[in-house]
């Protein structure tokens, strides 16, 4: 008998959650353990394989000369998605006005507003660590990313018998690594099913969010998917010269996986997966662009804190001027950057963007009731970002794609 393929495994698990979260809510708590364990699992997993990922692939990438052409294209990719992304849901915000005549009720809390009350300044500042293995404890991805790409460069300025030996011993961790972690990946419809059955069993009776919660949102929604099905396909055909329906086939795997855990990070082995063997992107490419794609590139996130913030504002009866909404689309691009792939990063990191326009950081209560389920829509577009620019890059590089 065939074996059902894994993203049919996780759709199947994805329904039956559904249903069960609506029809049996008090028995949840008996299956929710699975989506606790599944998410430990990955969390396990996230720092050992995004570092010994980018140093294999800095190594791997060879001369300072690709490594400074191959990462100047990701840099480039990176912002203007995110910017693009964050001027959609600008262009969106200011029409539909969510906000407008919304309840304020602000009563409940969130942890970790205090941490996001510094400056930005300090926040790029506390990218280089003062200590690398605080840096692993804290999770601090932005620190532990720096130090990756600072090892991995260096490793090539290194004496020839010690760059082998150091490109090998990572290439055979990461390789270690993702044989882990596609084991964890095995308990995704397990997983996935706990997960998602919590979430349904919150958020059955939607009524009670209000009108204006629905309309907000919908502009992310809307916004989210103008720019994954109008924009980051325009850029695949036009500039990657690739079609931007096989390619989306190449990578649903991932994409369904990304949705539902709400971790693109976690999501990295199935996108390297999908992006190599079924796209056709070298591993030199794919080791490089997408563990720094899984952290940095976040163009779901950057758009829903921005129409976030507006949302917030609008509510509050707060009138944001032009400039006003310029610093918040750059804060945003530059908080999103940010943001950890994990579940509900994105939430805490909207705070800068508050602090940077003004506006009254208690706001996030308004939109903490329904950031889970916008938080599944956001991951997806944050992965399909980070697979279309390893394509475009790959293609820029010459190489020779299935799509």
């Amino acid at each position: 008998m065939k074996k059902l393929k894994l993203h049919w495994q996780i759709l199947i698990a994805f329904i039956l959650a559904i249903v069960f979260g609506l029809l049996f809510p008090n028995h949840v708590k008996y299956v929710s353990w699975m989506g606790d364990l599944f998410l430990r699992g990955l969390k396990m997993v996230i720092i050992p394989l995004i570092l010994s990922s980018i140093i294999s692939g800095i190594t791997n990438i060879g001369t300072a000369e690709n490594l400074g052409r191959i990462g100047f294209k990701t840099l480039i990719y990176y912002i203007l998605t995110s910017t693009l992304a964050i001027i959609t849901g600008l262009l969106f915000v200011n029409f539909i006005k969510p906000g407008v005549g919304a309840d304020l009720g602000l009563s409940q809390t969130i942890d970790g507003l205090g941490a996001s009350r510094e400056s930005f300044g300090g926040t790029m500042l506390n990218i280089v660590p003062t200590n690398i293995f605080a840096a692993f404890v804290e999770n601090k991805m932005l620190s532990i990313i720096f130090f990756a790409v600072l090892f991995g460069f260096f490793i090539t300025q290194t004496k020839n018998k010690h760059r082998i030996f150091l490109t090998d011993l990572f290439n055979s961790i990461f390789d270690v690594m993702l044989k882990i972690t596609m084991f964890v990946i095995k308990f995704t419809p397990l997983g996935i099913f706990g997960i998602i059955a919590k979430v349904v069993s919150e958020h059955s009776n939607l009524s009670e969010l209000g009108t204006r919660m629905g309309i907000y949102m919908a502009t992310v929604f809307i916004g989210l998917v103008v720019h994954s099905f109008i924009t980051l396909p325009l850029l695949l055909k036009f500039i990657g010269k690739v079609n931007p329906l096989k390619h989306f086939n190449a990578v649903k795997t991932a994409l369904i996986t990304a949705f539902s855990t709400s971790s693109s990070s976690a999501t990295l082995p199935l996108t390297i997966d999908a992006v190599e063997n079924n796209s056709g992107v070298s591993n030199k490419i794919t080791s490089f662009t997408l563990p720094l794609g899984a952290t940095v590139n976040m163009d779901g996130t950057a758009l829903y804190e921005l129409v976030a913030a507006m949302f917030i504002a609008q509510a509050y009866g707060i009138h944001l001027s032009i400039t006003a909404q310029i610093i918040a689309v750059f804060t945003a691009l530059l908080a999103s950057i940010g943001a950890a792939g994990i579940p509900m990063a994105g939430l805490v990191m909207i705070t800068i963007v508050l602090s940077a326009i003004g506006l009254p950081l208690e706001g996030v209560g308004l939109i903490l009731a329904v950031d889970r389920i916008l938080d599944m829509f956001r991951t997806a577009v944050n992965v399909w970002s980070d697979t279309c620019g390893a394509v475009i890059i790959a293609k820029t590089e010459g190489e020779k794609l299935k799509v």
